[in-house]
């Protein structure tokens, strides 16, 4: 018998709990972020943008993963253990707050060494507002945030990387993943944002993981989809 989209609560409840551990001055903040980012998303047709003016046209714009979304992958880095996290896409950095959130608790037990989340972003200003976001949810000292082209930032140093989140245009998806791959370890976790409704646009990312038998691959039924990969060379 075919199977039904699930669709994803809102908000949360008591079959839907939030998964996410932290100050009540944080889970406001973060609810104060993601209903402007609603808000502001709500003026926008994404899909309907031409992948060659999408970069330009949301260069400013306050588009962040749904909160259904973030506590998704906040619960699967705990889950995972993940400690050392890659963002391509931080824009204003809500996303980035709950990795640093999960990478910390992580690294909190067990001696897995230190949390550290590495984001990256195009925009200056989009990257300066983050770093206030994150001096309020008092996760600053996790991020480091690479400003400029990812296909730069990205070859610096990243140690062992056990997560990496695809929340970026799709031109820039396939790039960030070849250059985070080397330093992926054995079962490490790539999420990607709206890789169904948007699966033309990541025609080359997705070509190129199912091609690679290192890749297990799986679409978890999010508003729009999100695709988990796990990474066993």
């Amino acid at each position: 018998m075919a199977s039904t989209a699930i669709s994803q609560p809102g908000t949360n409840d008591e079959h839907h709990p939030n998964p996410v551990r932290a100050s009540p001055q944080v889970h406001a903040l973060l609810q104060r972020l993601h209903d402007l980012s609603s808000t502001q998303e709500s003026r926008l047709d994404l899909l309907s943008i031409p992948a060659s003016s999408f970069h330009a046209t949301v260069s400013d714009q306050f588009v962040a993963l749904e909160q259904d979304k973030c506590q998704f992958v906040y619960a699967l880095i705990c889950m995972s253990g993940a400690t050392t996290i890659v963002e391509a896409g931080t824009s204003y950095g809500v996303s980035t707050i709950y990795l640093a959130l999960a990478a910390r608790l992580n690294a909190g037990g067990q001696g897995r060494g230190k949390a550290r989340v590495i984001g990256t972003e195009h925009e200056l200003a989009k990257a300066q507002q983050a770093k206030t976001y994150w001096k309020e949810a008092g996760v600053d000292d996790v991020i480091e945030l690479r400003v400029g082209d990812l296909r730069e930032t990205l070859k610096i140093e990243m140690g062992v990387v056990d997560f990496l989140l695809l929340d970026i245009w799709a031109d820039m998806a396939l790039p960030a993943l070849k250059l985070v791959q080397p330093h992926l370890r054995p079962g490490a976790t790539i999420v990607c944002d709206n890789i169904i409704a948007s699966a033309a646009r990541y025609a080359d990312l997705l070509a190129y993981v199912r091609a690679d038998p290192a890749f297990q691959r799986i679409t978890v039924p999010y508003h729009k989809g999100l695709g988990v990969f796990i990474y066993s060379p």
